[in-house]
């Protein structure tokens, strides 16, 4: 005949406590209840999101910069459009729209200086030659003003759609994270 097997002596078993799961912090050694282990399925996608942003960070504060030192570099020069201008006569050329209302005007200029005729067109010993060549450099300086304020002001704009990027992907990669992980258990 058999004896009947007794359970050990001591506490009786217990379940597992409900709430949330415990889990351990690597970097300080603690115990944390509650806290979910990072998923690190995401981690690269909100390390990209964050390069992102500092891209961003950097193409609008190159814009910024940019724009202010062309500016402060027009209006260190102290040229004023011309009077007979479309548009902007008498006021300081300091920005791009002055810059190009003065270009145009330093054209008709020297158009009117040659009888209609450009640099090229003219004859080597025509005495209007050096004024017309010195408007076309003048010019092509105004010009080159107005294109870097335009660069200025799409690397400051492509800055800011970069910023939105990378914050999308960020908040993604947290909605993401947050599929992924075990629904928390519900406390009675």
């Amino acid at each position: 005949m058999t004896q009947p097997v007794e359970p050990p002596a001591g506490p009786p078993p217990t379940e597992p406590p409900a709430g949330p799961p415990v889990t351990s912090s690597v970097s300080s050694g603690t115990v944390t209840p509650g806290a979910t282990p990072p998923d690190r399925s995401t981690t690269p996608v909100r390390v990209l999101g964050i390069v992102v942003i500092v891209a961003g960070v950097v193409f609008v504060l190159a814009g910024v910069v940019t724009w202010f030192t062309v500016k402060s570099q027009l209006s260190d020069e102290k040229i004023t459009v011309s009077a007979d201008a479309d548009r902007f006569g008498g006021n300081a050329v300091d920005g791009p729209l002055t810059a190009y209302a003065e270009a145009d005007a330093i054209e008709g200029h020297a158009l009117e200086a040659s009888g209609g005729k450009t640099y090229a067109e003219l004859a080597k010993d025509d005495p209007t030659r050096d004024t017309v060549m010195t408007a076309s450099f003048l010019r092509a300086s105004l010009f080159t003003s107005v294109v870097a304020f335009g660069v200025a002001l799409m690397a400051a704009g492509l800055g800011v759609v970069l910023i939105l990027i990378g914050v999308a992907v960020v908040l993604m990669a947290g909605r993401l994270a947050a599929l992924r992980s075990p629904p928390a258990a519900a406390t009675a």
